[in-house]
C-alpha cells in the first residue's frame, strides 16, 4: 500500500524518521501557510481523513488508559484533562474517557459573552492561532480538594515544536500552579532541542512533566523547504480544481431528530464531567436507533460518513461509533478551518477538497471552511452533525456546506445537537458595591483634572518596586506575573534627557499629524461623541492628545478615562462595569499608543467577550504591526512618550494586579509618584504636540481622505515577523520578543535585555535606544531585513547569575 506522504516526500525531501508506526499514523500534505508549508495529516484523528469511529475513539481511550497507569489511582482521581481546538477536541475527550473519572475541557475560538476567560494562549503555527479557555465551572483548574490540585493532562494530536504546550503551561502555571503535568499526543515529533525546553520548564517550576504518545519521531526538513513548498502549492493550485460547485442549489437534507438529553453539554467547550459522560453513554443507543430509522435502515443508508463540525468532534464521533456498533458501514471525519492543497494521488493524504463559507457567525469574521476526502470517498450517505449555533441560513444556502456535500454523495442528512449555554457559577450572587468615581489630578496624576479620569485604585503607600533582575527571574521561572510588582523607575541621565528633548522637537509635528488622523477617523467611523478609554499607561498620553485635538478642531469635549489591561489576565472588569453604568458601551473607543505584535489587541478582544456592547477594536497612534484598522500611521517611529516612564505619563506607575491588593470589587492598582514632580514633563509633552495642531491640519485632512478609501484591514505582519525572529534567535517564546521602537525602549527600561536588533540606517529614531543599550551593556545588531525599526529581545533563560555582578545583560551567548 502506498504511503500517503510519498508525493510530498518525493518533491520536497521531507522525511519522517522514528518509530515504525509513524507512517501508519501520518501522511503528508501541503498548505498555503507562511509559517509552515507542510502538514502532518493523521489517519486516525478523524479530522481530514475519514476513518472508522472505533479506530478514532480507540486511539484516544488507549492513551487515556496509559495516563491512568502512569498516574496511579490516587492521582488519576484528581486529574483534569485539557484538549486543544480544533483538531484535538475529540481526542482529548477520548483520553478523558480512558481516564474514566477526569473532567474534560477543550480550548475554543468561540467567545461566549456570559463566560469570562480563565486563560488563553497562542498556537504559533496554526492557521487560527488564538485559544480561549471558558470553563463553566470557575474552579475547573483547581480540582483536587484537600489533597491539592491534581495533575493536568494536556492533549494535542501532534507534539511538534512544543511551543503551544509551553505557552499553555506558562499561562496556566502562573494562574493555577501544580506539581504534575502530562502531555499526551498521538505522535511526539519534537527535535532534541525542543525536548530540552520542556525539561527546562520542569526544572524552573519544580513540576514533573511526562509525555505519553503512540509513536515518536522527527520530521527532517531541507533548509529551503518552506519557500519550495509554497512555490509547489502555487503551481498545483493552477492545476487542481476543487470538486465543488460554487453556485450549487440549496438542498433540503434529511433532518434527523436525535433526542439529545436536555441539559447535556454538546462537548467540552465549557467542561464535561464524569456525570455527563454517564448520561451520554445511556442515551447513545436510543439516539443511534433514531438515526438508523431515519436513514431507512442499514441497507438504504449504505456506506455512511458522519461529518462533524470544526470543534464539535466528540458528539459526532460517539454517535458514529454507536452507529458502527449498530451494524452500519461507518466512517467519521470533521470540517476544518485549515486550508490544505488537494492532490488526487494515492501517495498524498488530501485527495479531494470541498470548500464552503463559514456558517456559525464566527467571532473572527466570515471565511472559507473545508471538508477533505469526502468527495470521491464512495459514500452513499453523508450525515452532517452541527450544533444549533451553526444551523444557520448559511449552512443551507446555495454553495453552503450542505449543497457542497450534495455534490459528493447521493444523500445528505443533518442532525443538530443543542449548543450548550453555560450558566457560570458565582459564589456570591449579591449585587457588587457601588464602584468609586475615577481618580483625577492633582490628587492622582499631574494631568489636568479634565484630561483623564483614572479608573484605578491608588496604591501609592504600598512598596511594590523590585529590582529589574529580580522581577525578570521571578517572571521567567513562572513564580510571578509581571503585573504583581513594579520595576524601579529609571532615572534618566542628563545626556538621555537631552536626547528626549531633541526627539520631541524633531517629531512633535509627526505626532500631531498622527493624533489628528486617528482622532478624525474615530469621529467619522466610530462615534460622533466617542468616550475615549486609554489603556494605561502607554495609551494615556495619546488619549489626552486625542481629547485635545477634538476640542481644538471641533470645540468638542470628549470624556477620557484610563483603565488597566494585563497580558494574560485581561482588562479590569470593574472598570468596564463603571463605564457601562455611566456611558453607552457602543460609544467607548479603546486607545493605545502603538502596536507591537498585537498581543494586547488580542487580549482586549478576548477580555471583552463577557461584556456585550463594547467594541474591541483599538485606536492607536502608530500601528507598525498591522494589527488594527484605526490608526494615525503605520510607521515605526520614535514616539517620545515611550522614552520615559511615569514622568511623561502623569507620574503614574504601571498598573498592578495582585490578589492581596486587588479584591473582587476593586479596580486594578497603580502608584502616583509625587516625589518625581521635579522631573515631570507630562504636560510639556502634550503642549509641545498641541502647539503643532494648526500646522498639520491640512495634512491630516489629506491623510483622512486617503485612509477612507484605503484597505486598512489588519494583516498581522508584525506577529509573523515576531514568530520568525523568535525561532531564528532560538528563543521559542514570542512573549520575549518586543518589536518596535516603543516596545524596545520598554525592554531596556524595565526588563533584562539580551540584545537589540536594529534596522540598518534607522538614524535619529534609535539614538535613545543606542544610549540605553550602551548604559546597560546590551549589544545592538544591525539588520537589513527587519520590518520594524528595531526589536528588543528579553533574555530568554534569565537568572540573576546570568547577568554578572554589575547587573548588565549578557551579550550574545
Amino acid at each position: 500500500m502506498v504511503w500517503t506522504g510519498t508525493w510530498v516526500s518525493d518533491r520536497l525531501g521531507i522525511e519522517l524518521a522514528g518509530d515504525d508506526e509513524l507512517r501508519g499514523l501520518l501522511g503528508l500534505a501541503l498548505r498555503r501557510n507562511p509559517k509552515r508549508a507542510h502538514l502532518l495529516v493523521s489517519g486516525v484523528l478523524g479530522k481530514h481523513v475519514p476513518q472508522l469511529p472505533s479506530v478514532v475513539h480507540g486511539h484516544g481511550v488507549t492513551l487515556g488508559r496509559r495516563v491512568r497507569a502512569l498516574l496511579g489511582p490516587e492521582e488519576a482521581a484528581r486529574a483534569v484533562v485539557l484538549g486543544y481546538a480544533e483538531t484535538a477536541t475529540a481526542l482529548g475527550h477520548a483520553v478523558a474517557d480512558g481516564l474514566e473519572t477526569a473532567p474534560y475541557l477543550h480550548s475554543t475560538r468561540r467567545p461566549v459573552a456570559s463566560v469570562p476567560s480563565a486563560g488563553g494562549f497562542e498556537e504559533s503555527h496554526s492557521h487560527a492561532t488564538s485559544h480561549l479557555l471558558l470553563p463553566e465551572d470557575p474552579d475547573f483548574f483547581d480540582r483536587g480538594g484537600e489533597a491539592g490540585r491534581g495533575p493536568l493532562v494536556l492533549v494535542d494530536d501532534e507534539f511538534s515544536t512544543g511551543n503551544t504546550v509551553l505557552n499553555t503551561l506558562r499561562d496556566l502555571h502562573a494562574r493555577h500552579p501544580r506539581d504534575h503535568y502530562v502531555i499526551v499526543a498521538l505522535v511526539d515529533m519534537r527535535a532534541a532541542g525542543d525536548a530540552g525546553r520542556l525539561a527546562a520548564f520542569a526544572e524552573e517550576t519544580g513540576a514533573r512533566v511526562d509525555v505519553v504518545a503512540h509513536a515518536r519521531g522527527t520530521v527532517r526538513l531541507p533548509e529551503d523547504v518552506l519557500a519550495r513548498g509554497l512555490r509547489l502549492v502555487e503551481e498545483q493550485d493552477g492545476r487542481t480544481a476543487d470538486p465543488l460547485v460554487p453556485c450549487a442549489p440549496a438542498v433540503a437534507p434529511v433532518r434527523l431528530e436525535l433526542g439529545w438529553p436536555a441539559g447535556l453539554p454538546d462537548g467540552g467547550r465549557h467542561g464535561f464531567t464524569p456525570d455527563h459522560r454517564a448520561r451520554l453513554r445511556e442515551a447513545l443507543p436510543a439516539m443511534a436507533a433514531r438515526i438508523v430509522d431515519g436513514l431507512g435502515g442499514p441497507e438504504q443508508a449504505g456506506r455512511v460518513l458522519v461529518l462533524g463540525f470544526e470543534e464539535l468532534m466528540y458528539a459526532p464521533l460517539v454517535l458514529a461509533r454507536a452507529l458502527e456498533e449498530a451494524g452500519l458501514d461507518m466512517r467519521f471525519s470533521t470540517t476544518t478551518r485549515s486550508p490544505v492543497l488537494a492532490v488526487d494521488d494515492p501517495g498524498y493524504a488530501i485527495r479531494t477538497r470541498l470548500a464552503f463559507p463559514a456558517h456559525d457567525d464566527p467571532a473572527d469574521g466570515p471565511g472559507e471552511r473545508y471538508a477533505y476526502n469526502v468527495a470521491g470517498g464512495g459514500f452513499d450517505t453523508v450525515l452532517a452533525v452541527v450544533d444549533s449555533a451553526a444551523d444557520t441560513p448559511a449552512l443551507h444556502a446555495p454553495g453552503g456546506l450542505l449543497a457542497q456535500l450534495a455534490t459528493a454523495a447521493p444523500r445528505v442528512a443533518l442532525a443538530v445537537v443543542p449548543a450548550h449555554t453555560p450558566v457560570p457559577r458565582t459564589p456570591d450572587r449579591q449585587e457588587p458595591p457601588v464602584l468609586p468615581a475615577p481618580l483625577r489630578g492633582p490628587d492622582f496624576s499631574s494631568y489636568e483634572p479634565d484630561d483623564v479620569g483614572w479608573l484605578l485604585q491608588d496604591l501609592s503607600a504600598v512598596r511594590l518596586e523590585a529590582p529589574v533582575e529580580e522581577r525578570e527571574e521571578a517572571v521567567q521561572r513562572g513564580g510571578a506575573h509581571y503585573a504583581e510588582s513594579l520595576p524601579v523607575e529609571y532615572q534618566p541621565t542628563e545626556e538621555y534627557q537631552e536626547l528626549y528633548r531633541d526627539a520631541l522637537a524633531g517629531s512633535a509635528a509627526r505626532i500631531a499629524r498622527a493624533v489628528g488622523t486617528v482622532t478624525e477617523l474615530v469621529l467619522a467611523e466610530r462615534s460622533p461623541r466617542p468616550v475615549l478609554v486609554s489603556l494605561a499607561r502607554a495609551g494615556t498620553p495619546v488619549g489626552v492628545l486625542m481629547r485635545r485635538w477634538a476640542r481644538h478642531r471641533h470645540g468638542t469635549e470628549l470624556p477620557h478615562y484610563a483603565v488597566s489591561i494585563v497580558r494574560g489576565r485581561g482588562i479590569d472588569a470593574n472598570a468596564l462595569r463603571w463605564l457601562a453604568a455611566h456611558h453607552d458601551p457602543a460609544d467607548v473607543v479603546f486607545v493605545d499608543g502603538w502596536t507591537g505584535k498585537g498581543a494586547i489587541t488580542r487580549e482586549l478582544a478576548d477580555a471583552l467577550a463577557g461584556f456585550p456592547g463594547f467594541d474591541p477594536e483599538i485606536a492607536v497612534l502608530a500601528d507598525p504591526g498591522s494589527c488594527v484598522r484605526t490608526y494615525g500611521t503605520r510607521e515605526d517611529f520614535l514616539i517620545p512618550s515611550a522614552c520615559l516612564n511615569s514622568t511623561v505619563s502623569g507620574l503614574i506607575s504601571r498598573t498592578v494586579l495582585r490578589d492581596d491588593l486587588v479584591g473582587p470589587h476593586d479596580y486594578h492598582g497603580a502608584k502616583f509618584y509625587r516625589e518625581l514632580s521635579g522631573s515631570d514633563v507630562s504636560r510639556d509633552f502634550v503642549a509641545a504636540v498641541e502647539d503643532r495642531f494648526d500646522e498639520v491640519a491640512d495634512a491630516v485632512d489629506q491623510q483622512v481622505k486617503e485612509a477612507a478609501s484605503a484597505d486598512r484591514a489588519p494583516t498581522w505582519e508584525g506577529w509573523a515577523a515576531v514568530e520568525r525572529i523568535s525561532e531564528e534567535q532560538g528563543i521559542h517564546d514570542v512573549n520575549l520578543v518586543k518589536p518596535g521602537v516603543g516596545e524596545t525602549t520598554r525592554v531596556l527600561l524595565r526588563r533584562v535585555p539580551w540584545k537589540i536588533l536594529a534596522r540598518r540606517g534607522a538614524g535619529a529614531d534609535l539614538a535613545h535606544i543606542r544610549l540605553l543599550a550602551e548604559q546597560r551593556g546590551v549589544p545592538v545588531e544591525e539588520r537589513d531585513d527587519l520590518p520594524y525599526t528595531c526589536v528588543g529581545l528579553i533574555h530568554p533563560r534569565y537568572t540573576r547569575g546570568a547577568t554578572g555582578a554589575d547587573g548588565k545583560a549578557v551579550g550574545s551567548a
